[in-house]
């Protein structure tokens, strides 16, 4: 063992010496899964490791004044720590690999900086990896609570890879950041990553959070996100009662997920963009034609379309250019000047409730549209 810029090393000799890595303090088996060429086993090793595992049964690393943050506590650009689920390990292009975490809190909504007219050339994305993730991936992942994207930067990208999908950690000193809206986190050479037991406080205070949070009265607010409460925004209205099919708020990740390809959802969500972004171009003879939104709420992204009259409907049955626009500033969260001009390329859109519904095409993919839903802003 040597001291080198103040910290301890256990120092590797080829010459003489050697090592065995055994199961950690959940294993049984005493033969090591790993070992060195020049490894001889002695019954006091195997002594070693049923008293290193007793040991560990009980044993909390000092935390120290470290605080961990919630997902929902999260700021872009600053350093913090967390404890959370490893939900999905993701092998992207290029060798590039992304964990998907999880503390079943809410991310808070970050502002789009981005103008309206960006949407022709460069939409929002969906989603930060290169190609969407398969269905039956999106179908294991919590459909409440924003699932967080982590990746490497700087650093091996196999840091990532040895993560076990399942098992609670502690990462300290990530950095958070905002890409088109949609938060990630970066794993930098100061971060640490430690596993962390099922006895761990923290963790079970997320876990008591989360069940609190499913047992909400009423039933309706349960799956709604948290930056909506106590209610979302008054910019749109939606048909039916509390008594209807659709009076329980679902999630975007409950409408991605669904098994019934062909069904309804009422969902609060932010409408952070628009295509074609002109009210002018809404307009045909037969009333108002294909219009695509990007909606977002804490737990997915999707596009959801407007047709004919559940267009017009949308629009309240208005046909001016002047009053379409104005609507669709209040639901985009445009501060426009007098000229009607976005004189601020930060959005904050708000929180709106709306009616949507799946079917497939023929090659089979999902699509959504908008209906029962008046804007009334």
């Amino acid at each position: 063992m040597k001291i080198h810029d103040d910290k301890i090393n256990a120092v590797f000799y080829k010459k003489y010496s050697s090592f065995a890595i055994y199961e950690g303090r959940d294993g049984r088996n005493l033969v090591p899964y790993q070992t060195y060429e020049t490894f001889r086993e002695k019954d006091l090793d195997k002594n070693f490791v049923i008293d290193l595992r007793r040991w560990l049964q009980n044993f909390q690393f000092d935390e120290g004044a470290n605080y961990f943050s919630l997902i929902r506590e999260i700021n872009g650009g600053e350093s913090f720590n967390l404890v959370c689920k490893i939900i999905h390990i993701h092998e992207g292009a290029g060798n590039e690999w992304m964990a998907f975490v999880w503390d079943g809190t809410d991310a808070p909504p970050s502002n789009i900086l981005q103008k309206l007219e960006d949407e022709m050339h460069h939409p929002l994305p969906l989603h930060l990896e290169s190609l969407p993730l398969s269905r039956d991936t999106l179908c294991s992942f919590p459909s409440v609570g924003t699932v967080l994207r982590v990746v490497s930067q700087d650093i091996e990208h196999d840091n990532l890879r040895l993560l076990k999908t399942g098992e609670w950690v502690k990462l300290l000193n990530l950095l958070c950041e905002v890409h088109a809206g949609l938060w990630r986190c970066v794993l930098t050479a100061f971060t640490k990553l430690r596993y962390t037991p099922n006895e761990d406080r923290l963790k079970i205070e997320r876990q008591r959070l989360y069940d609190e949070r499913l047992s909400r009265s009423p039933q309706s607010l349960r799956r709604m996100p948290f930056w909506s409460l106590p209610w979302p925004s008054q910019v749109t209205e939606v048909d039916g009662d509390d008594d209807d099919d659709h009076a329980i708020f679902l999630t975007l990740m409950d409408v991605l997920t669904s098994s019934e390809v062909t069904a309804s959802f009422k969902c609060v969500v932010r409408v952070i963009a628009a295509f074609p972004w002109q009210a002018k171009d809404f307009c045909f003879p037969a009333g108002i034609d294909r219009i695509r939104l990007t909606l977002e709420d804490s737990t997915a992204r999707i596009h959801a379309f407007l047709y004919a009259e559940d267009g017009v409907k949308f629009f309240d049955g208005q046909s001016s250019v002047k009053a379409l626009e104005s609507k669709l500033n209040a639901l985009l969260g445009v501060i426009a000047d007098n000229d009607g001009e976005q004189n601020d390329t930060r959005r904050n859109p708000p929180w709106v409730q709306i009616c949507l519904k799946s079917q497939s095409d023929k090659s089979g993919s999902r699509h959504y549209r908008i209906f029962s839903t008046k804007l009334v802003a």
